[in-house]
Formats: C-alpha cells, structure tokens, sequence
C-alpha cells in the first residue's frame, strides 16, 4: 500500500471497481440483479478499501451482498455460488508483510478469475481511470449478508463430516488464528460440528485478536520458521501434542504435532495427503475412476500412487487454486465426482463447500480424521509404509527485485536446446518450462498443462539413483509473492 498507481490506495481501488463494475455490466447482463459479493480482513485499510469498491458498485445501481464485519476468505466465494452473483471482490492480503494488501477477484461461477477475464478488466480498469465517486456511505443497494452466510457455511462443512461414534476419541488442540480473522470461524464450525467433532481447543492468547501488525511473528505465514513458536509454548504449557494453525484470512492451514518430545510440523503434501486418505475412506461406494481428487505440478506425487492402488484418479493442474478450482467444475460437467483437491502452499478444497482453498473447513475434516486416527503423524508413518516413503523438500528465495528474478530465469532458459541432458550427476529425463508451453515428453512438445507467459515455471525429471526411482525439481516464481520457489520430491525405489 502507498501513494501512487503502482501502489493499492484508495484511488487505484476506484478505479479497478470501476473497471469491474463496468466489465461486469457488458459481459453478464444480469449483473445490477445477481450483485457482488464483498468482504474483507483486519489489515490496514481493508474496510475502507471494501466500502469504496461497494460504493461504486452502487453508484452503478448494483446491488452489493455486503459482509459488514471481518470474515475469512473463503465466505466470499461461498456467497458467490449460493446468491448465483455475478462476482465476489475480497480485500485481503493473505500471509504476506503487514503493509500489504490486496483485490481478490472471484468470476460469477465462484472461482478465481483467469485468462482472459483477467486480461479484459485490466483492460476495462485503464478505460475508467477517471474517478467517478469517491465515497463510502451505503445505499440501500448494500445488504448485508454475515449472518445468514455464516450460518449456511457452517452447515455446508458439517454435512460433509462423519457422525462421530462410540469409539471416537476426543482431540484437544492448540489454535492459533496468527493474528488474523479466524479465531470465531474456527470457535463457530466446531461448535456446530457438535456430535461429530469431539474437541477441546486452547487459543493462543497472545495471537487470537485480529491485529494488522502481526507483532508477534516476522511474517504470518504458518510455513515460516519460528511462525508457530508461541503455538508450541502454549501447547507444551497446556500439555496438549497437537497444534492446528491458519494464516490470517484463513483460507491457509498447517498443523504440527508433538511426538516422543518433538515438534513436527507436518509439510503442505503430508497435510495434503492425510486429507485426501480421509475423503477417500469416507466414500460410501468402492472407488472408481469417475472419483476424482485433484493437486498441482508441484506437489507431491504420492497422491497419484495412492490413487493408482485404490482405484480413484488423480488430475495434476498448473499451482493455484484458479486452477484447480476450475479444472474442478470442468470435471464435473464431464460427470466426474470431484471430491478433494489440494496444493502443497497449505491449501486445501472441498469442492462441495468453496471451489477455493478454506483453511477452516480442511481443520474441522482433520479434526474429525484426528478423532478416529489418533495420531495424525502416526497415520502418516503408517500411509508411507504402504504406499512408499515419498520425500518433498521445499524451499524459496525472496527476490524483491524484478529484474533480477528475469534475468535468473533468462539464465534457466539459456539451459534449453532443447535442454540439458544432465544436471546433479543425474541424466535428464524430461524438460517442461510452462512459460514457453514446451515439454519433451509429448508427441509434438507442447505442454499438456497450459503456458503461460507471465509466469515462470520449469520442471525437470531426473533418473533414478540406488535410493529412488527419480527425483522431479521445480522451479518457479510465487504468484502472490516477491519469491522464487524450488520443489523437489522423490519416488521411493519400492513404489
């Protein structure tokens, strides 16, 4: 945020609503009738920001569902889809630094925008430049909505939980909302979860109130190190092993778990996974091909190995859940049956509920997974011995400069001719840069997944060493970040 039209400030969210607004208006003419869908977080200016986008809106005699009080992400796709609106705008910023923030833009069938809507409002944002309303007082096109969306959201996640039975166990866990809105979502969904969530939840006091500074953690990202340190404390205080975390919109979710006198937090693939394995247990008929669960080209492949065995498919699409949330409703009018989908950045879908990641429904489904499993790091051991000892590792470089990050990846690309034919030691197998769209492994060289050209993505396939049959490394940039991300997983040589 800062002063400025490459800054986010209340005249550059005039005029991108504007631009919206009057996108919207030609391309669905129902637009004034079905409304949008407005909500925001705790950050600096969210309100604000948030009032400006409604009231012009309104000045174009469109009605506005209005979240009149902070709400977690996920309940703006949520209200797209159950008031049939033509859009949904979140301001938010996510985990990143606190002087951020951010314009969410959700399409009419409550996924994320992707090409070409985004190409044509940014179009349309720089034919309405001039401000035409600068306010932020409602009209009674405003109506709010949190109440009656609230209560329909949770009822959403606890239809898809398993009634809890004799047997279950009671799960006491850590919670921390990292300074952010999720604290009374999370209360909220396992109270209504009543029977089928036996919980007791300790808070971590000094991080439940919704504070845009996030004072207490360099940056609130649950993947960060050192993010859940005061979790552990509390946990460790309270003698409770078990520790469950969202960032601060709580679209995000991470977990760790104490054993034998040590900390493990669990990877966004073991998360992942362990989410997965549930939903498919939870399937009343046998699994067929038709049963779909869905993660991106970064992500573990264990998944696909668990899904191989058991009968279910497994389809890979490009990170983001843009994507995967419309390769999703894309599957299912082929009369697929979509159950799951995650990637690996700690997000996790139920596409029953949003077609976006929601870290408060994927806790209250691992909480209930918990009361039947016990250990979840047990579990995990457990999946690895059946299906292969799977390792991912991931790491990131911040590259704030944009230049840099281009000419880092002009050097990747300098690699190609096509590409190298070894890298570590290793022969390589096969050479994707999505960016160009190229691939080696197709008939014609033309990446199954789609390009494209504002990113920067390279994988490589390496053959199999005496400890693994292969290693897949990724590199490529973050889509809300300044980072340039790696992602190298294995595949164990008995899988």
């Amino acid at each position: 945020m800062g002063a400025g039209f490459a800054r986010l400030n209340s005249l550059t969210i005039i005029q991108t609503t504007q631009g919206l607004a009057e996108y919207l208006l030609a391309k669905l003419p129902y637009t004034r009738s079905a409304g949008v869908v407005i909500g925001h977080d705790a950050r600096y200016n969210s309100s604000k920001f948030a009032q400006l986008a409604a009231a012009v809106f309104e000045s174009k005699d469109i009605t506005v569902w209005w979240y009149e009080d902070l709400v977690h992400t996920p309940l703006v796709p949520y209200a797209v889809k159950v008031k049939k609106a033509a859009a949904g705008i979140m301001i938010t910023a996510s985990h990143n630094p606190a002087l951020d923030n951010g314009y969410k833009v959700y399409n009419f069938n409550g996924c994320q925008i992707i090409s070409p809507d985004d190409r044509n409002i940014a179009s349309s944002i720089m034919h309405n430049l001039e401000p035409t309303v600068w306010d932020t007082q409602g009209s009674s096109l405003r109506k709010p909505i949190l109440d009656t969306m609230s209560a329909s959201y949770y009822n959403s996640i606890s239809s898809r939980l398993i009634t809890a039975k004799a047997e279950t166990l009671p799960v006491s866990f850590v919670y921390t909302p990292m300074h952010g809105v999720g604290l009374q979502y999370m209360a909220s969904v396992v109270e209504s979860a009543g029977s089928k969530v036996i919980a007791r939840m300790v808070v971590v006091n000094q991080q439940a109130p919704p504070d845009p500074e996030f004072p207490t953690v360099k940056y609130p990202n649950p993947e960060e190190a050192g993010a859940l340190d005061l979790a552990m404390n509390t946990a460790d205080k309270a003698n409770v092993p078990l520790i469950l975390a969202n960032d601060p919109d709580a679209d995000r979710f991470a977990v760790a778990e104490k054993v034998d006198g040590v900390w493990h937090q669990f990877t966004g693939d073991q998360v992942g996974i362990l989410l997965a394995y549930w939903v498919f247990s939870s399937i009343t008929s046998s699994a067929t091909r038709d049963d779909v669960m869905l993660t991106t080209a970064v992500s573990s492949q264990m998944l696909s190995f668990i899904a191989y065995a058991e009968g279910f498919s497994v389809h890979e699409t490009l990170t983001g859940f843009k994507w995967l949330g419309r390769n999703t409703q894309d599957l299912q009018e082929e009369g697929k049956r979509v159950h799951f989908a995650y990637e690996e950045a700690l997000g996790y879908m139920f596409p029953d509920v949003v077609y976006d990641k929601d870290g408060i429904a994927a806790a209250v489904v691992f909480l209930c997974a918990c009361s039947y499993w016990g250990s979840p790091w047990a579990k995990f051991q457990n999946l690895y011995r059946k299906y292969g000892y799977f390792v991912t590792t991931n790491t990131y470089w911040r590259s704030p400069n944009r230049q840099k990050t281009e000419a880092i990846f002009r050097r990747v690309g300098n690699l190609e001719d096509p590409f190298p034919s070894r890298l570590c030691h290793r022969k390589v197998l096969r050479w994707r840069n999505l960016t160009t769209g190229y691939d080696s492994a197709t008939e014609n060289s033309i990446a199954d997944l789609p390009k494209d050209p504002n990113s920067r993505m390279t994988t490589c396939w390496l053959e199999g060493s005496k400890l693994d049959d292969g290693v897949r490394f990724t590199i490529r940039t973050s889509g809300t970040e300044p980072k340039i991300k790696g992602e190298r997983s294995k595949i164990p040589s008995d899988g």
